[in-house]
């Protein structure tokens, strides 16, 4: 745990489903979530660019680092909204976006939030919540890399391209269906 500002404690969750631009518009809407930076883990190359991302080559996924007040909102939740807005049943595939660094992956801070990841994909299966079993892969956190400033807040940027208004609307649609209760605010 880091202490933030205002000196409380604070947690990270670093998640991966998909494109990062459709997880940090989901998450910047949750109550407890202090501050969302969108980038890339999981691969081998140093301070790699979205453009190396996208070839495949450097093995990163596009993630999202969500800091996050654990008295206003639990881990569990955050898992919860997570496997809720992404298909963690597809591998390297989110709707029309494919290839590994699109992949389900919980990137695990310490041993707790690696217990309370496995057992959350457990429940989920042994529930058959999915029709198909989750591919969502646990992984120890390694280096994590702030993505380019213009991924940063892109939908509130860019909420009119037509990517956002399918894709990420659909999501925060979801979300202020699903999750009313867990929302900063009604409307953004």
């Amino acid at each position: 745990m880091t202490k933030s500002k205002e000196n409380e404690l604070t947690e990270v969750a670093i998640l991966a489903g998909g494109c990062f631009w459709c997880m940090e518009a989901v998450f910047e809407r949750v109550k407890g979530v202090l501050k969302i930076v969108s980038g890339y883990i999981g691969g081998t190359t140093i301070n790699p660019t979205y453009d190396e991302v996208c070839s495949g080559i450097t093995g990163h996924v596009e993630a999202v680092q969500i800091m996050f007040d654990p008295v206003v909102i639990t881990y569990e939740t955050l898992l919860d909204v997570f496997f809720h807005h992404h298909d963690p049943t597809s591998k390297d595939k989110q709707g029309n976006d494919q290839g590994t660094q699109y992949r389900s992956i919980i990137f695990y801070q310490n041993e707790t939030q690696k217990q309370i990841a496995e057992k959350y994909i457990h429940e989920l299966n042994s529930s058959h919540t999915y029709s198909s079993p989750i591919v969502t892969e646990v992984q120890s956190a390694s280096i994590f890399y702030p993505g380019e400033e213009y991924h940063q807040k892109y939908y509130e940027k860019n909420s009119y391209q037509p990517y956002c208004q399918y894709v990420i609307d659909q999501k925060i649609q979801t979300l202020y269906k699903d999750y009313g209760k867990l929302l900063k605010n009604k409307i953004l």
